[in-house]
């Protein structure tokens, strides 16, 4: 194999990594999208179901940008084009992922919310049958009121 073949080989060996690179992004930014949707409606994080899609997409673009930044892997792009579909594609993804970083926030927010308003509902139902008084000691009977009818 010459020189020259073995620069197109790299090259054709690189626009395919890069459009694996690209479909890879593609996918994870509609799951990303797909579960802003869902978390805008008010669904809880924990009830989602493109987490474990997603978690697995972003391992491997996560992985695939370490090596990048090894420098084991190299994904130098020639074409223009391709360039800048791949640039689009990742500001896309970034500005997705953004969102969904503020959405579960906002989504556990509400969650620790919920699980406070029923901690104090059963902390204020244990306090309404409980015998002790916020000291531990047994409290004073509670007042009841009693009526009687001469009307009989």
């Amino acid at each position: 194999m010459s020189a020259a073949q073995a620069k197109m080989t790299d090259a054709a060996n690189g626009d395919i990594r890069i459009k694996s690179l690209i479909t890879l992004i593609e996918t994870l930014t509609a799951l990303v999208a797909e579960e802003n949707a869902e978390l805008a409606k008010g669904l809880p994080a924990s009830r989602l179901k493109q987490v474990d899609e997603k978690n697995r997409l972003a391992e491997i673009f996560e992985r695939t940008v370490a090596e990048c930044a090894a420098g084991t892997t190299s994904l130098t792009v020639r074409d223009r084009v391709l360039r800048e579909q791949l640039m689009e594609r990742i500001l896309k993804l970034r500005m997705a992922m953004d969102e969904n970083l503020v959405r579960l926030r906002a989504a556990i927010e509400a969650s620790n919310r919920r699980i406070e308003a029923v901690m104090q509902a059963i902390r204020e139902q244990i306090a309404a049958v409980s015998p002790y008084g916020a000291s531990g000691r047994v409290a004073a009977a509670r007042a009841v009121s009693s009526g009687t009818s001469r009307s009989a």
